[in-house]
């Protein structure tokens, strides 16, 4: 016999949930294994007797039970009489449910278990998915259960499958009159009485930073729809968290109602052998008086409650400072390098004496009082709190005081500080409910996609990273283009952490720990570790920089992570996760970067980024064309502008080199030099650099070829940009080509193998035109030239003969070999030395032409002609 059950005083998402089992397991019988809340008992008698032919309890033989359908529960506490049979072996559990995890859970063989806003939301996806087809009756009854346990789709714990699943009833003909008549009915006279004792008795609490309302009330006969009371409570006074103790009888009732995500209510009715929701839970209390129960649930929440955000979590750290006794112009010389800085803090070694504003300097400097001390002019009235302190006192620091910088003190020394900015983005993120496309967030954790997207080993490394960073009190962050690969799902191992504290010193201690060879570099605070097993991590001290000059080398100086971010160069690269354990794959978002890989666009932090790195212009139109993104218009108004004004004339060679070999190495770089082309940046490499018809199609051409070698898998590397450069430099003349080098500053090993490649193809390409030649002869021909040569000609050609030459020579005859070694030389009594390779290139070209064939063959020829 087959049985579908739900909890005790079942709710309507409990009835809807069962009338949809039954359409699943259309033989089972429905029971209900205690009482159901008056609403649900009104309605079922009103209403769904004939829908829902219910039977009683004691008409079913338990002993005959071979099948549990468990609805809307799986806590064996809530189901009654049925708990004695779970554990039988002659019985199948299945379950349905939407409720958080508890102590009290029985496990099932069919498990349908998704933190849904209903139970009847995971059961009509189910009936969808097998074309199961409802009444509007039937729709009806669901539909109110949905809206019962979501609150018409407002509660916090709503999701998407919520508003997907009311679409469908909506559309199998539930009669949302019949719902509106049922959600909005009046409160009886009991309840309205319990209502008054809820909000007389109701008392504030500050649970570790956390307002928390604790009412109750009492009645000696049993009142139906308590939770109703207690959402009705909830929304007349708009608490954000109550829990209402509700003595009926000998028994007292919890119910619990939160939409902060400091408190989860459902942990704490567990405590009291309950559960529910983060949102909405209850608990049935038994032998505890009113005082007694009230007193565990102080003792409880103080052990649940999240604490709330404290100043130490949203502050800058560190700091950059100036001593009392520094003029007025070296502090205008400070925040000219860090224009981000409104605010700086004045020390006395390193006791807090004062704070400085941007307004402040330039008034003074105005006035012409540069060489005064900044003591004379600093505010030394402002509030300072501890790390400790929550973001409400923060918050009404830097309000009610008219504050646009609060200092964090800690032991009567200054540990960082909280600007108008931190306080805003802190509130923005406490305030804004989960959406229903959490990709939006500032904040949001992505662990399960690092462990879908990367091999454990990464997963480990990084948790293992956050634990010794810990351990030194220093906080680890996974940054940059691997944090935005991670979340555009394209492969990128190439990982980068930054360090909040001493980087080098971290990297030494976690190098001791896992056997790995540490370089240093002690001018850009940053070191390499080299793993046994070959893999390299880059890690760096969080730093802020500045540049002296437009295109000079940057200026290096500790910070915060935010500052470490901010220096970067687009919004989509300034992402970072937390690996510290207590945050595990959080991730940071000051900038918007979130927002920018959703839309597909490329924005730079500040107005004079490509002012002060030039060499950025590339980079953003080597990830505009990567990625299918399109600049921002701003972002492209300041291109323009920096290119117009001439900075990228004033980059080295070097870094040039380096922004172009990036490019030529992508997977397309087609699409990024065209877009170089429109701008006018190809003539800042050489001024006769054009993109024209003829350049384009050798471009495509090269594209071609390059797919086809890589497909050969044939051994030897070589170097793809450089077929690219030949044919984008094809234009040019020899001393061209050589004037370019200079200006790129091209190693000599790479400035070789351009110039030989361009000139050596040229000649090739100019003997072999026109005439058909021996293996013997494309040999000959092709094997002084370099691979890149090579490709380079095999795309410029029209010739198919040529194509087919080159083509032969790199599938067949440039691994041909002779069988002969040098001790079958020395055998035949010829003395070791350069001979040996003038026979053995005699050899190799004999069987070229066919003359030899077997090593008898070459031992022949050897003798012939050389003893």
């Amino acid at each position: 016999m087959d049985v579908i059950i739900t909890h005790i005083n079942a709710d309507f998402d409990a009835l809807a949930s069962m009338l949809a089992a039954h359409k699943l397991y259309p033989e089972a019988k429905l029971v209900f294994p205690g009482s159901q809340e008056k609403s649900l008992r009104d309605f079922f008698v009103r209403s769904t007797f004939y829908i829902l032919a219910a039977d009683r309890i004691k008409d079913i033989p338990f002993q005959e039970i071979t099948r549990l359908i468990l609805v809307d529960t799986r806590q064996r506490s809530r189901i009654g009489r049925f708990a004695e049979i779970v554990d039988s072996p002659t019985v199948e559990l299945h379950i349905y449910d939407h409720h958080p995890p508890s102590t009290d859970d029985m496990r099932g063989i069919v498990e349908v278990i998704k933190e849904q806003g209903a139970t009847i939301t995971i059961l009509v996806e189910l009936l969808r998915e097998r074309g199961i087809a409802l009444t509007p009756d039937e729709a009806t009854i669901m539909m109110l259960g949905l809206y019962e346990d979501t609150g018409s789709l407002t509660h916090s714990s709503t999701t998407a499958d919520d508003f997907t699943a009311a679409a469908y009833l909506r559309a199998q003909g539930a009669n949302l009159n019949i719902i509106a008549d049922m959600i909005t009915k009046e409160l009886s006279a009991e309840q309205v009485f319990l209502l008054n004792d809820l909000i007389s008795s109701a008392e504030r609490y500050d649970i570790r930073g956390t307002d928390v309302v604790i009412t109750t009330g009492s009645s000696d006969r049993y009142i139906g729809d308590g939770a109703v009371v207690v959402q009705k409570l909830k929304d007349m006074e708009n608490l954000n968290c109550v829990f209402a103790l509700i003595r009926m009888g000998d028994r007292i009732y919890l119910i619990a109602r939160s939409r902060v995500v400091e408190i989860n209510v459902a942990e704490v009715a567990v405590a009291f052998g309950g559960g529910g929701h983060a949102t909405a839970a209850s608990a049935t209390i038994k032998d505890l008086t009113m005082v007694e129960a009230k007193e565990r649930l102080l003792g409880v929440l103080h052990e649940v409650v999240k604490p709330k955000v404290r100043a130490r979590d949203i502050m800058i750290r560190p700091l950059t400072t100036i001593q009392r006794d520094v003029t007025l112009k070296e502090v205008q010389g400070i925040l000219a390098r860090y224009y981000t800085i409104a605010v700086l803090p004045v020390l006395q070694e390193e006791a807090l004496v004062g704070l400085i504003s941007r307004p402040v300097v330039e008034r003074a400097m105005l006035h012409g009082l540069g060489d005064m001390k900044v003591e004379e002019y600093m505010t030394t009235d402002f509030a300072v709190v501890g790390p400790d302190t929550s973001l409400r006192e923060v918050q009404g620091r830097i309000v009610g005081e008219n504050q646009r910088f609060l200092p964090i003190v800690d032991q009567g020394r200054l540990i960082g500080g909280i600007t108008r900015t931190d306080l805003l983005r802190a509130l923005h993120d406490a305030s804004t409910p989960t959406p229903l496309v959490p990709d939006t967030k500032k904040r949001k954790n992505v662990t399960a996609l690092m462990e879908e997207r990367l091999p454990p080993a990464v997963i480990s490394l990084f948790r293992e990273l956050g634990e010794v960073g810990e351990e030194l009190g220093y906080r680890l962050y996974a940054v940059g283009g691997f944090v935005r690969d991670l979340l555009v799902h394209k492969e990128n191992h190439d990982i980068d952490c930054v360090v909040e504290g001493d980087g080098v010193h971290f990297a030494q201690v976690f190098g001791a720990k896992r056997n790995c060879r540490v370089k240093v570099h002690k001018k850009m605070k940053t070191a390499t570790l080299s793993f046994p097993d070959g893999y390299k991590l880059d890690v760096a001290t969080a730093r802020m920089e500045y540049y002296e000059r437009p295109a000079a080398p940057p200026t290096v100086e500790l910070s915060s992570i935010k500052m470490d971010l901010f220096r970067r160069d687009f919004t989509i690269n300034t992402l970072a996760i937390e690996l510290r354990p207590a945050a595990f794959g959080q991730l940071l978002d000051f900038f918007g970067g979130q927002r920018d890989l959703k839309e597909g666009v490329i924005r730079v932090m500040h107005n004079l980024s490509f002012v002060e790195d030039p060499s950025r212009i590339f980079r953003a139109i080597r990830f505009e064309q990567r990625f299918g993104f399109h600049l921002g218009k701003h972002t492209a108004h300041l291109m323009r502008n920096a290119v117009s004004m001439g900075f990228l004339e004033r980059l080295s060679g070097a870094r040039l080199f380096s922004e172009l070999e990036l490019i030529l190495r992508e997977r397309n770089p087609l699409p990024i030099l065209e877009r170089m082309a429109e701008l006018g940046l190809l003539a800042v490499f050489h001024p006769g650099l054009q993109h024209e018809a003829g350049t384009k199609a050798l471009l495509a051409r090269i594209s071609e070829v390059i797919n086809w070698f890589d497909l050969l898998f044939l051994e030897g590397g070589y170097y793809r940009w450089i077929v690219y450069l030949l044919g984008l430099a094809d234009q040019l003349t020899s001393a061209g080509l050589e004037e370019m080098s200079k200006r790129l500053s091209l190693s000599p090993r790479y400035r070789k193998r351009l110039l030989d490649g361009a000139r050596g193809g040229t000649e090739a390409l100019s003997r072999a035109h026109r005439r058909r030649m021996t293996p013997r002869e494309i040999y000959i021909l092709f094997k002084p030239l370099s691979t890149e040569a090579l490709l380079f000609i095999m795309a410029k050609t029209e010739e198919e003969g040529i194509k087919k030459a080159i083509s032969l020579f790199f599938t067949t005859l440039n691994v041909m070999q002779v069988n002969l070694r040098g001790k079958d030389l020395l055998q035949l009594g010829i003395k070791p030395g350069p001979r040996y390779r003038e026979i053995l290139d005699a050899l190799l070209l004999a069987r070229l032409e066919g003359k030899v064939k077997t090593k008898a063959d070459e031992l022949a020829y050897v003798k012939a002609y050389y003893i």
